[in-house]
């Protein structure tokens, strides 16, 4: 099956990013500020989250199974953020790049990477390893989110 053509654009109209977690808003939170993002709004009628909830039945320790926070320009894909009773137990088959230093090359791409790497260590991220340039591929800083899920400063 071939999806070519003046159709195949059709096919995806947005991207989602879905992440689990033990703490989904806690992890939210971390993202939001790694990426500039803000929450997703509470649905029109309700002036909070926990008024909808409350006034939808949902239970107080159901409540923050869920959390999704989203690029306010709209350029960036919507982050969803699930519970799950499992912790992380091996490498991510899929992770996020965080583009720090776009257009930038040798000592300057380091050092603005380094400078956000400082950034994220402060809001909880981990640091894990620095790639150096390799002459093929650029520097990297390969980071951890505050529950454990690797990312790279790009």
């Amino acid at each position: 099956m071939s999806l070519a053509g003046p159709d195949a654009a059709a096919v995806v109209r947005e991207v989602q990013v879905t992440l689990d977690a033990a703490d989904p808003r806690g992890l939210a939170g971390f993202w939001r500020a790694v990426l500039g993002y803000v929450d997703d709004e509470p649905p029109a009628g309700f002036d909070t989250w926990e008024a909808a909830l409350e006034a939808w039945g949902v239970p107080p320790e159901e409540r923050g199974r869920a959390w999704a926070v989203h690029d306010p320009t709209g350029s960036g894909p919507r982050l969803f953020f699930q519970r799950v009773p499992e912790t992380k137990a091996t490498k991510n088959r899929v992770h996020l790049d965080v583009r720090a230093a776009p257009g930038l090359s040798g000592e300057a791409r380091m050092a603005a990477l380094e400078a956000e790497c400082e950034r994220l260590v402060a809001l909880g991220g981990s640091r894990l390893r620095r790639v150096e340039a390799d002459g093929a591929d650029e520097g990297i800083i390969v980071m951890a989110d505050p529950e454990g899920n690797e990312f790279c400063l790009d």
